[in-house]
């Protein structure tokens, strides 16, 4: 009795999350047909390039359905353009994550230039840990980055960030935590 008990319960249960996942797509559909066009013609304008638009207004929709947060109706396209906003700067991020690393290798003589497979590997892996840094703290960041890149002292970094060297070690260790966690993702992932 207590096992065909429990099995209605899965099947009850399964049921529901089927309906909200099927509302939660009818949502965004509604939201797709009466926004879309607007959004796509908002981000060509931002943007100057139909498409990078058109893949953004793409991105914003897909966003939304990774969320499950779909906006009421008088916040639509103001929900919409907080999405599509951190998207462009996600978009300028990368290039400049591109083009910097592109401009580096091209000062190498030719037979030391990565491959097309591993320059792309090497530019996501780039991506990945620039969305890891401004994940920290701004302040946790920099002295991160101080430390690794720049190779100031703990003491050098507390005095142009005006903190304790203590607050500095905290920082650092939050910085090197991140990093630590993410890689152990990246392992556990199979990559």
């Amino acid at each position: 009795m207590i096992i065909i008990l429990i099995c209605e319960t899965a099947v009850s249960w399964k049921a529901i999350v089927s309906a909200i996942e099927l509302a939660l797509q009818n949502q965004i559909a509604v939201l797709y047909a009466e926004h879309h066009g607007w959004l796509r013609g908002w981000l060509r304008k931002k943007l100057g390039d139909a498409g990078d638009a058109a893949d953004l207004a793409h991105d914003t929709y897909l966003r939304i359905l990774s969320t499950g947060r779909v906006p009421q109706a008088d916040e639509s396209r103001r929900h919409l353009t907080q999405v599509a906003k951190g998207l462009v700067i996600d978009l300028y991020r990368r290039r400049e994550i591109e083009y910097s690393y592109l401009e580096a290798i091209a000062r190498l003589p030719e037979g030391l230039a990565p491959s097309e497979e591993m320059r792309a590997i090497v530019i996501e892996t780039l991506i990945e840990i620039d969305a890891i840094l401004h994940r920290l703290a701004p302040k946790a960041r920099a002295a991160l980055l101080m430390c690794r890149l720049d190779g100031m002292s703990y003491r050098e970094i507390a005095s142009e960030l005006d903190v304790s060297v203590s607050s500095v070690e905290k920082y650092i260790a939050a910085g090197l935590l991140a990093c630590w966690q993410a890689s152990q993702a990246f392992s556990a992932s199979g990559a």
